[in-house]
């Protein structure tokens, strides 16, 4: 049986083995996909060498960075984002090639595309992660000016402690790409001035359990337009799986 999975850590809010399996069950496809949960990024290849049946793995915090120097090869987008989510497993002659890619991409940009007003030229990436590089890399695509906003001072172009009302005014898209209010700790958000915020802001959350974060409450009782990352999380996996099945 040909196997998939996810490495991460730790991987208890991960939606990916319920939504592959379902697939499988769905299409009849002979294939199983399980959680990896990993407390160093060395363990991979052991993993690798140990479930022979892998063909290809999702990837996720906190790993979509310190993955890449154990792979042969990364797609050019991935390259230039300096992240992966998705790697793909080719095994030949008794060598494995290792290839990674991002699909975080594609999936934030067809999932907040059209929410995008002609006024949302500049956006506040909560957080320096993975997920934050792809965000800044799509957003850029579409012609937005982005900025990061970090807790520790050099890590991004602001601290929290930096945002002020006005800055909400001319950063009028947030997305949220730290940890911060995923459960259990559904009652944390991000520091941010929300009393400034208007029916001009949109606040998107790569976060999607919870449903609605505290991030997107507080933002929603402003008028804010909010959207959490299931339908990014849909649209990723759907595309990496179109990689995995092209062997690329």
């Amino acid at each position: 049986m040909t196997k998939y999975g996810l490495i991460g850590y730790p991987l208890g809010h991960s939606f990916s083995a319920g939504f592959f399996n379902e697939k499988f069950q769905r299409e009849h496809i002979d294939a199983l996909y399980e959680n990896y949960e990993i407390p160093d990024i060395s363990q991979l290849i052991g993993i690798l060498k140990d479930h022979q049946e892998i063909k290809g793995l999702n990837v996720t915090i906190p790993y979509k960075e310190q993955v890449i120097p154990l792979l042969h090869s990364i797609s050019d987008e991935a390259k230039a984002i300096g992240a992966v989510n998705v790697i793909s497993v080719c095994r030949k002659n008794g060598k494995m090639q290792l290839t990674g890619h991002n699909t975080d991409v594609t999936g934030f940009k067809e999932s907040i595309s059209l929410l995008l007003k002609s006024t949302h030229r500049k956006a506040l990436i909560l957080g320096t992660g993975g997920a934050s590089k792809a965000v800044d890399y799509a957003l850029n695509t579409m012609g937005i000016e982005t900025a990061f906003v970090s807790r520790s001072t050099g890590k991004g172009s602001y601290t929290y402690k930096d945002l002020t009302p006005d800055m909400i005014k001319e950063y009028p898209v947030i997305i949220n790409c730290s940890p911060v209010g995923m459960y259990p700790h559904m009652d944390e958000c991000p520091p941010l001035p929300y009393e400034a915020m208007d029916n001009n802001n949109l606040l998107y959350d790569l976060i999607y359990n919870p449903q609605e974060t505290l991030f997107l409450k507080k933002g929603k009782l402003q008028g804010a337009t909010v959207k959490n990352g299931l339908e990014m999380l849909h649209m990723q996996a759907y595309a990496a799986w179109d990689i995995w099945q092209s062997g690329k």
